[in-house]
């Protein structure tokens, strides 16, 4: 039996069988690493053989920008075409160091020597993440489009299949999505057929397996975990763990323990929890999901799979609501988070809010750096690189690389000074009081590409670890509708950690100003959210439509009105929600929390519009107060019969001025509220969507919501409805000889 090919290193030097000369060791960089485990695994996995692949193949010459003139790795169909140097690869790898995120438009070689070798595959690698791209020569020298991403390239037995290579390239990542929600299903079944195991409950061990797959296949070098892998892993068990220890825990179980170890900060499973399904079922899934290289699969890929899968299962299992990802995306677009602001989704539900924020800002971050590479790789390169010769070319363009390198750890998540770790671990907070839910959040962002490290199962409505009031930049949320809190609800009943702390007993309404007005949940949720942000934040909250047309809900509106401006309220059509299973009509609030300033302005506002209205009806008011006082204080007949009549009289008088002053008070705080918002008015933009991506159920159909979100944009801009947010950021510059890149942190103007 061949033994699989193997990483060599000692003595700082690495061993290279594709270098064919005398000296095969060469001197251990991170790149070079990463390109002997992949060549291990070309081999390993794919079945190539070391005589179909070269390393370091010369780029042909005249190609303007093409940079560094050498592609990492390519693979012919026959030993005899590489020895014939035919340019006719299957496929060209370009290999980054571990910590380079992958961006297509770094692999400008790579891809023009694709498309000059006819090859029909192209891949990009750091180790941690690979992409595979069909080469589409149409579309060069442009960068790649994401349309031609694929989900996988030909093993070597497949290179003369031709129908297998037109299969391979026909699966772009959008079918590889579908496809994979589609074996997620299929994996429900396994458990509902074998284990009766349903709907959420399958969502949950399916979730399990998932992150067994993904903590095998992270590692550095690893295989795809598939079930051949585990038999071979349970061999390898049987040598390391006593037969009690193997009776007592079945080596799936353990390897879920050891799971478990792993994301033990991330507090995704609890210390009691197993898998609760046979082995036959757990080797059935892994079967199904053994396709897909989790580490490899891009976060969109997996990511929206996930949600789609989750969504659909918590909605038929748990009969819980999730807000339908057309309305996630247009609330964050409006809302424009920024790099460096605090984000708070205080129901975060599976976290689809903070999803989205951690892309949007992600992509900033990623275009923000693409945007100073490209600068500094025009620099570098020089207007006459097409005429100098090739030794000069390759200089310069090693001097691209080595800049590239020092820009790169920005978007290593595990450099803690850099953007990328900033983002997903001190920037993005929720609270869900569900367990499953906020369990669910963190495997959701965590399949998204991360962020999950500031979600807690919580109540909403107290404060935890990182989340408290006056703390946020930015808030988007869909709270809960319909429910009610109990007035005599204590603290310590809604969270059971608050039991020992000095407030346990206090009741929750009372720590809201509107919880003496209402105990409808949306409401104080709405108070909560204000609270949360800083003066001068902005949120977004989707809100039952009868919040902003029904009467008895005109005081929250007003006490609402006096702390935030009002920026955007958007009716969505019904069918939105009802695609989920809900039955509420909402409306969308986007709102900015006042300035300090503004806080003032209004309250001197108020304060002086109230004195006003006081004054014009102080005589009428005095009037009745003294006729009030009067009926107090006069004394009753002394004959029976006429007392009882005086103190019918005066019963029903004294009940006549109490609701003439309670009127009169109303009309005081009418008149207040007018003056105030006649003094400090501002337009408020409402409006009425009808269409917004899907039917009543679920299909596609036309979406408003993006052509509405540029609009508001171009309006919010150009009346200043907000300041540039008090964020980060960031300047990049190359020293004078070129070599050394320097990071300005600038705080925003």
């Amino acid at each position: 039996m061949n033994l699989p090919l193997q990483v060599q290193k000692k003595d700082g030097k690495i061993f290279c069988p594709l270098v064919r000369k005398k000296n095969q060791w060469l001197v251990l960089k991170p790149e070079e690493e990463v390109r002997q485990r992949v060549i291990c695994r070309l081999v390993n996995d794919y079945g190539y053989s070391l005589d179909q692949m070269s390393q370091e193949l010369a780029v042909v010459k005249g190609q303007r920008g093409t940079g560094r003139s050498r592609a990492d790795i390519g693979v012919w169909p026959t030993k005899a075409d590489r020895e014939a140097n035919k340019r006719n690869l299957i496929l060209v790898v370009e290999c980054k160091a571990e910590t380079v995120k992958i961006l297509p438009d770094d692999y400008y070689q790579g891809l023009n020597y694709a498309a000059w070798a006819n090859a029909s595959f192209f891949v990009t690698t750091n180790e941690k993440e690979t992409r595979y791209f069909r080469v589409n020569k149409e579309t060069l020298p442009n960068a790649l489009d994401e349309q031609d991403e694929i989900i996988e390239i030909p093993k070597a037995a497949d290179v003369s299949d031709q129908k297998k290579l037109a299969e391979l390239l026909a699966r772009t990542k959008t079918f590889s999505r579908d496809e994979f929600q589609k074996l997620l299903f299929r994996c429900h079944d396994v458990l509902r057929d074998n284990d009766a195991i349903m709907n959420a409950d399958a969502f949950d061990e399916i979730s399990k397996i998932l992150f067994m797959k993904i903590r095998h296949e992270r590692k550095p070098g690893s295989s795809v975990f598939t079930r051949e892998r585990f038999i071979e892993l349970r061999r390898h068990d049987a040598d390391m763990r006593s037969e009690k220890a193997r009776r007592d825990k079945p080596f799936y179980q353990h390897l879920f323990d050891q799971t478990k170890e792993e994301f033990e900060d991330a507090l995704i499973f609890a210390d009691n929890d197993r898998l609760r399904m046979g082995e036959s079922s757990f080797l059935a899934i892994v079967l199904l999901l053994e396709k897909y290289n989790l580490s490899d699969t891009s976060d969109d890929v997996k990511g929206i799979a996930f949600e789609e899968f989750l969504g659909k299962t918590f909605r038929d299992g748990l009969g819980q609501f999730f807000t339908p990802r057309v309305l996630v995306n247009f609330m964050v677009n409006v809302l424009d988070p920024q790099e460096g602001e605090l984000v708070c989704d205080p129901c975060c539900g599976t976290g689809g809010f903070l999803i989205k924020v951690f892309e949007h800002v992600r992509a900033h971050i990623e275009k923000d750096i693409q945007t100073a590479k490209n600068r500094f790789k025009l620099t570098l390169l020089g207007k006459d690189f097409d005429k100098v010769d090739e030794k000069e070319q390759a200089a310069r363009s090693e001097r691209v690389q080595h800049v590239f390198s020092q820009l790169n750890p920005d978007l290593d998540p595990r450099n803690q000074s850099g953007r990328f770790y900033d983002l997903s671990s001190r920037r993005i907070f929720g609270t869900d009081k569900e367990s499953r839910s906020a369990r669910t959040a963190k495997m959701n962002m965590i399949m998204h590409g991360d962020g999950h490290v500031g979600v807690h199962q919580h109540e909403g409505l107290l404060d935890v670890n990182g989340i408290r009031r006056g703390l946020f930049d930015l808030i988007v949320t869909n709270p809960p509708f319909g429910q009610t809190l109990r007035r005599t609800l204590k603290v310590s009943e809604s969270q059971p950690s608050y039991a020992d702390k000095p407030n346990a007993d206090t009741e929750l309404l009372d720590l809201y100003e509107l919880g003496a007005k209402s105990t409808k949940i949306q409401h104080i949720f709405l108070e909560r959210c204000l609270d949360l942000l800083k003066p001068g934040g902005r949120m977004g909250i989707v809100l039952p439509e009868g919040f902003f047309n029904n009467p008895d809900e005109q005081a929250i509106r007003n006490w609402a009105e006096g702390r935030a401006r009002i920026l955007l309220i958007v009716s969505v059509p019904p069918e939105v929600f009802v695609s989920t299973g809900a039955t509420v009509k909402t409306s969308l609030l986007f709102l900015r929390k006042f300035t300090e300033a503004e806080t003032t302005a209004w309250s001197e506002a108020a304060a002086t519009a109230n004195a006003n209205a006081e004054a014009r009806y102080a005589d009428e008011k005095n009037a009745l107060l003294a006729e009030k006082e009067k009926l107090r204080t006069d004394k009753y007949p002394t004959e029976k019969q006429a007392a009882a009549k005086a103190r019918k009289d005066r019963t029903e008088r004294r009940r006549e001025i109490e609701a003439a002053l309670k009127a009169i008070d109303q009309t005081i705080a009418a008149e207040t509220r007018a003056e105030v918002k006649a003094k400090l008015d501002y337009e408020v933009p409402v409006a009425l969507i009808t269409a917004a991506g899907l039917t009543a159920t679920g299909g596609a159909t036309e979406n408003q919501l993006p052509t509405l979100a540029a609009e508001f944009e171009t309006y919010r801009t150009a009346n200043e409805l907000w300041a540039t947010p008090a964020a980060v950021r960031y300047a990049y510059s190359l020293s004078k000889d070129g070599s050394t890149v320097q990071r300005v942190t600038q705080p925003a103007s």
